[in-house]
């Protein structure tokens, strides 16, 4: 049999040899791989480190995981839960998310606000009237008297002035009486659901996750607007992260604190490009040969003064700032120059009415004069649906006015304003029940 063969001297060599190589292992296996090409010993020798796999690789830089697209979460409790996960794969803890989802519901209110138009269009003067009531500035001239050593310190240190700092904190809560009783978590939750303003919801919840994270704000105090504006001067989170401020230097940034609102809506319009000792805007009189063309143009201060255009209380245009004519009520309303400042105000509310009401206040706080020319108040706004009608027959008219939403915006007036200079009106862009009326009935 095989087994029981007697090995041949052949065999006996071989094993021989095979007992020498087991015997002196590792010695022959590195001679051997002494021997071979470089290429060879990278199995056996230390690894290379052009192949080492890293046990936590950076990755390239990915887009954030992207949210399912409007209204095709089932529920509200399925866009949390995506969003919870969404959240984590970018590092926010299971833990940080709870705190603020947990107690987050749906709130139809918030969906009704966001996506409700006003049905008429208010008129400057409207948000004028308003912004200079008895109240709000008697109100705003206490606070200022009360806070002026830190005004007049902010007012120093970022060049803003004291009176506008004071009328946007009047503006947004007035002056702190009312700074919302909504669950800021629920509002932002909801129009993350929603859909409109998904991403831009989501980024605030994330932001508010942070300033919980740093200690700044605390999940018992979330209470504020609708839309998730926060404190005195009602920021929303993700500005306050990038914006607040210590008024105080008691370690915490809390837009519930005066000090730190007052100085971070300081921090946040210096930082937005105010600039120091300039009016947001002056009053003018139109010469008689004025060219309407040149509405919403910026010209520097000096070629507004070769046209013979000059503030009437007799304030100078510096000559190489520049400054935009504006005619919020049209031809027969006033004419003014608005300065950079205008439109820094503009970066807490983009809107040309929101940053005239402010100015006013500002100069009533301070007991400067307002505006000096008579308002048209016999000129009567058009409703939504008229404003469509516009809108749909201007652009049918060869006046593109960039889409049909029944909202009187910058484009509208720009294509009426072409549309007035073609039919014999003076081409102020200002749409009323009276200029328009051959376009909406």
């Amino acid at each position: 049999m095989f087994q029981t063969r007697k090995l041949t001297t052949d065999n006996k060599n071989k094993l021989t040899l095979l007992k020498s190589v087991l015997t002196l292992g590792p010695a022959i296996v590195l001679a051997s791989c002494a021997s071979q090409a470089p290429v060879q010993q990278v199995p056996i020798s230390k690894p290379s480190p052009v192949i080492i796999v890293k046990p936590k690789p950076v990755p390239a830089p990915q887009p954030k995981p992207t949210p399912q697209p409007k209204d095709t979460y089932s529920s509200f409790s399925e866009w949390k839960s995506d969003f919870t996960t969404r959240a984590m794969s970018q590092g926010y803890s299971a833990y940080d998310v709870s705190r603020i989802l947990d107690s987050a519901q749906l709130n139809s209110q918030v969906i009704s606000l966001d996506s409700n138009q006003a049905e008429f269009v208010k008129m400057p003067w409207d948000y004028a009237d308003s912004a200079v009531s008895g109240g709000r500035v008697s109100s705003g001239q206490s606070k200022f008297n009360d806070q002026r050593s830190l005004l007049a310190r902010l007012e120093s240190q970022y060049g803003v002035n004291a009176e506008i700092i004071t009328a946007i904190w009047g503006m947004e809560s007035s002056h702190g009486a009312v700074t919302g009783n909504s669950y800021i978590p629920s509002s932002l939750a909801t129009l993350a659901y929603e859909g409109r303003r998904r991403a831009w919801a989501e980024d605030q919840l994330l932001a508010l996750i942070k300033l919980i994270q740093h200690g700044d704000i605390y999940p018992s105090q979330l209470n504020g607007s609708w839309a998730g504006g926060m404190g005195h001067t009602q920021f929303i989170p993700g500005t306050w992260l990038d914006y607040g401020v210590d008024g105080d230097n008691d370690g915490r940034r809390s837009p519930w604190v005066t000090a730190d609102a007052l100085s971070s809506t300081a921090n946040y319009l210096s930082k937005s490009g105010w600039v120091r000792g300039l009016s947001p805007f002056y009053e003018v009189s139109l010469p008689a040969n004025f060219d309407y063309g040149l509405l919403g143009q910026k010209l520097p201060g000096s070629s507004w003064r070769a046209m013979g255009i000059s503030p009437i209380d007799g304030a100078y245009l510096e000559a190489s700032t520049p400054f935009e004519m504006w005619l919020p009520a049209g031809k027969d309303g006033p004419a003014l120059l608005l300065s950079p400042n205008f439109d820094v105000i503009k970066v807490y509310n983009n809107s040309s009415n929101y940053a005239l009401g402010v100015s006013l206040l500002g100069r009533g706080i301070i007991g400067q004069p307002g505006i000096q020319k008579s308002w048209p108040r016999y000129e009567k706004p058009l409703t939504s649906s008229q404003v469509r009608n516009l809108q749909q027959r201007l652009t049918s008219a060869g006046y593109d006015t960039k889409g049909v939403d029944g909202i009187m915006g910058t484009n509208t007036r720009n294509a009426f304003a072409r549309w007035q200079a073609a039919n014999g009106q003076t081409p102020d862009g200002f749409v009323t029940l009276n200029s328009a009326s051959s376009l909406i009935w």
